[in-house]
C-alpha cells in the first residue's frame, strides 16, 4: 500500500469494516463522509474491543464530500492526491446512476488512477433486480474512463435476511423456492481490504463475492427460528400481493420495485451463484448463514 486510498461509505457496514482493516494493516485511509463534522463509526461487533462503537478510527482521516456524491467540487477536492478509490454505491434513489457518474468523473478530474467499485451479483442492463441495473451502468461508466478498475459483485448481505422478518415472525416476499448465496459483510470487507492492499494485482478483474452456499428463504427462516426461541416462517407472496403489501409505506415507485424485484431475483435463480472469491482472495473460507448468525447475534435480536 504505497499510495493513498480513499474509502467512501465509511459510516456504513462495509466501508467502516474496510477502513478498520486497512488501518490494522498500517494504512491511513482517507474516509469520505458527508457534511463537515460527521465522524465515522467504524466498529461492528466483530472487530477488536479497543476500537469502541461510535469512536473514530485512529490513523484514518475523515474528509468531507459536502452534501454527497453529486457535490462534484467537494468530491474532487476530497480526492486530491488519492491513487485508489474504493467506491460504495450511493443510497437508492431515482438518480443514483447520475450520482455515481458524478463521483467517478470527479475522481478522474482529481487524478485518481484506480477505482475499486462495490457492485452487485449479476449486474446487467436488464437484470431482474432493478437496483442491479444501476450497478451495471456504473461499471460501464468506470470502464469508459480508462482508469484501472476492480469490480466486487457481492450477493445480498446475510444481515439483510433477519432484517426482512416482520414483527409477526414472517419473512414475506415473492421469492418462490429460489436460493440466494447470502454473504457475510465481514467477508465482503475482507475481500475488499485484500484487493486494496495490493490493488494492481487485481486490475481488470470482476469478482463475484458470495457465501459458501445458496439457501432458500425457508432455510434462512429455519436458522433464525433455532436461535430466537419462536417460529420464524417464510410466507411466499404473489407479485400482486407483494406490491400491495408494500404500498402502505408510501415509498416511491422505483423503490418499491427494487424491494419486490429483489425477491424475484431470488425466485428466478439470479442470486444463486456461488463463488470461491472469499477463500481465494481473502484467504479464508466464506462464512455460512448459520456461521454469520452465530458471530453476530445482534443481527436478529429484534426478533426475540
Amino acid at each position: 500500500m504505497n499510495e493513498e486510498i480513499a474509502v467512501t461509505g465509511a459510516t456504513g457496514q462495509i466501508g467502516r469494516r474496510i477502513a478498520t482493516r486497512l488501518v490494522e494493516a498500517g494504512a491511513a485511509p482517507r474516509l469520505l463522509v458527508r457534511g463537515t463534522s460527521r465522524t465515522p463509526s467504524l466498529s461492528p461487533p466483530a472487530l477488536p474491543p479497543e476500537i469502541g462503537r461510535g469512536s473514530s478510527l485512529p490513523g484514518a482521516v475523515p474528509v468531507s464530500i459536502g452534501t454527497g456524491y453529486a457535490d462534484a467540487l467537494a468530491v474532487r477536492g476530497a480526492l486530491d492526491g488519492v491513487g485508489t478509490l474504493f467506491l460504495v454505491s450511493g443510497r437508492e434513489s431515482a438518480d443514483r446512476v447520475s450520482e455515481h457518474r458524478a463521483v467517478v468523473d470527479a475522481a478522474v478530474a482529481a487524478g485518481v488512477r484506480r477505482i475499486v467499485y462495490l457492485s452487485f451479483l449479476g449486474a446487467a442492463p436488464d437484470c431482474t433486480f432493478t437496483f442491479g441495473r444501476d450497478h451495471w451502468h456504473t461499471e460501464q461508466h468506470i470502464r469508459g474512463t480508462g482508469l484501472a478498475f476492480t469490480f466486487l459483485r457481492d450477493s445480498f448481505y446475510a444481515s439483510m435476511l433477519p432484517a426482512l422478518v416482520g414483527a409477526d415472525g414472517a419473512l414475506r416476499g415473492p421469492g418462490g423456492d429460489g436460493r440466494v448465496s447470502a454473504v457475510a459483510p465481514d467477508d465482503v470487507a475482507d475481500v475488499a481490504a485484500a484487493v486494496l492492499r495490493d490493488p494492481a494485482d487485481h486490475d481488470g478483474q470482476t469478482y463475484d463475492v458470495t457465501g459458501p452456499a445458496a439457501i432458500t428463504l425457508q432455510e434462512a427462516a429455519d436458522e433464525l427460528s433455532r436461535r430466537v426461541g419462536r417460529p420464524i416462517r417464510y410466507q411466499p407472496e404473489t407479485l400482486e400481493e407483494a406490491y400491495a403489501s408494500r404500498a402502505v409505506y408510501g415509498a416511491p415507485e422505483f423503490e418499491v420495485a427494487g424491494w419486490v424485484t429483489s425477491y424475484q431475483a431470488i425466485a428466478d435463480g439470479s442470486l444463486s451463484a456461488v463463488s470461491d472469491t472469499v477463500s481465494r482472495v481473502a484467504g479464508h473460507p466464506a462464512r455460512s448463514f448459520a456461521e454469520y448468525l452465530d458471530a453476530d447475534p445482534d443481527s436478529y435480536s429484534h426478533l426475540r
